[in-house]
């Protein structure tokens, strides 16, 4: 019989507490294996294609990401709650072995390498969140995988560096070196992941069961909520355009700004992580699936705001770079959190839903990391006279005004479905 932590399912704060813990935990190990090439500046590296070698880098890896979410729309939708802690060790070796190769081949063969990386790497969420979604605790497990992926990054790029800092690893080895210091602690939290009990019928009451779904099921899901579901996809482009962007190519945005130690990617990420957290965890408190539901699309339409306002004090000076990324980056995860954590199982409680959330999250994400590719290599070969700072201010202050429109669109098209779900029932 294996060890199921039986004082735990008795008690379902605990429950959420543990559950929330381990998946921040394993999912914050994920970007180990993802995010630290993204320190390098691979200066001596030349250019293909007129596009520099980072620059490739990128694409190439969020070609694979983009890849592997349009698979994952028809695969995690479909996946079965049987060995998924033997799919996440799968997942993450075949990630580290490009990553091993990435070095030994030449330029610019081996920039295949960081597509085979982010190729299994798009696959991890789906499989995680599969532990979190349809519980009473999702609202502050899904916090918690929030606040993952908005400190994860800015810790793992921190590794990277102190890594390439002290033990003089260049930039071509580092993915590798240190993806390879994580191996240990994501086998131990992989196997406390399958410690994790399924919901239980209360649960299943409030939240819906939590089920697989079919080519014919998905296509009835999308074309009931085509409109909403057609706003969503282009609000998450906009958020994950930017986010991606700021993610990648956070070192040479610090750069500009006259920044360049190994804390300063945490120091703003770590604090961004506790205030976002604090307001979706917080969400829990709240039985009524439809309130919590629009108070998320509130959320998106808070943080365009403020990415709008905060980034126009900066170009006008009255805010330093510094605090502007702080701000920014509030406001771009108060705005893209919501649908990697509690929109999309509010959604499917509200409406009584057979489905799960992977099937949205992974058509959202299928848009948006192509979006992704396609602005990073225009800016590549377009030689547009602006470093990455100007480029990040100048494009959040226009796509957050089209972001903002079409959040209160989609707010005012889910209110009156609301209301005609609630007359039907």
């Amino acid at each position: 019989m294996s060890f199921k932590f039986q004082e735990l399912k008795k008690n379902q704060i605990a429950v959420s507490v543990y559950t929330a813990l381990v998946c921040f935990l394993t999912y914050s190990c994920i970007f180990a294996f993802r995010k630290p090439f993204t320190v390098g500046l691979y200066a001596t590296m030349p250019k293909f294609m007129g596009i520099e070698f980072k620059n490739l880098l990128v694409i190439a890896q969020v070609l694979g990401y983009t890849t592997s979410k349009i698979f994952g729309v028809k695969y995690i939708s479909e996946l079965k709650h049987v060995g998924r802690g033997k799919l996440v060790l799968i997942l993450v070796l075949c990630s580290l072995i490009p990553l091993f190769i990435f070095p030994i081949i030449p330029t610019p063969l081996n920039i295949v390498c960081l597509f085979l990386n982010g190729f299994p790497l798009g696959i991890t969420w789906g499989v995680i969140f599969s532990y979190v979604e349809g519980r009473r605790g999702t609202d502050f497990i899904g916090a918690a995988m929030g606040a993952s992926i908005i400190v994860s990054s800015g810790f793992a790029k921190s590794v990277g560096k102190w890594v390439q800092l002290n033990f003089q690893v260049s930039d071509i080895w580092l993915p590798f070196d240190t993806g390879l210091m994580f191996i240990i602690p994501i086998i131990i939290l992989v196997f406390l992941l399958e410690q994790i009990s399924e919901p239980n019928d209360s649960e299943v009451k409030l939240k819906t069961a939590r089920l697989p779904m079919n080519k014919d099921e998905r296509k009835h899901f999308f074309k009931t909520f085509m409109p909403g579901l057609l706003s969503f996809i282009i609000i998450y482009i906009v958020l994950t355009l930017f986010r991606d962007l700021r993610d990648n190519f956070a070192s040479d945005i610090w750069t500009n700004l006259g920044y360049n130690n190994a804390n300063v990617f945490t120091n703003t990420e770590l604090p961004i992580a506790i205030i976002v957290l604090t307001i979706i965890a917080s969400m829990i408190m709240i039985k009524n699936n439809s309130l919590v539901f629009l108070i998320s699309q509130y959320m998106i339409i808070l943080g365009f705001l403020m990415v709008f306002i905060f980034s126009l004090l900066f170009e006008y000076h009255y805010l330093n770079g510094f605090y502007w990324m702080l701000l920014v980056g509030l406001g771009l995860y108060i705005g893209y959190t919501p649908f990697n954590s509690i929109l999309f199982d509010r959604m499917i409680a509200t409406f009584k839903l057979k489905g799960n959330v992977g099937f949205l999250i992974y058509l959202m994400d299928s848009f948006g990391y192509f979006a992704s590719v396609v602005v990073i290599y225009i800016k590549g070969v377009a030689h547009l006279n602006l470093n990455w700072a100007q480029f990040y201010a100048k494009g959040v202050i226009i796509s957050s005004v089209f972001g903002l429109l079409i959040s209160i669109y989609s707010l005012t098209y889910y209110t009156r479905k609301i209301n005609q779900f609630s007359y039907e029932r």
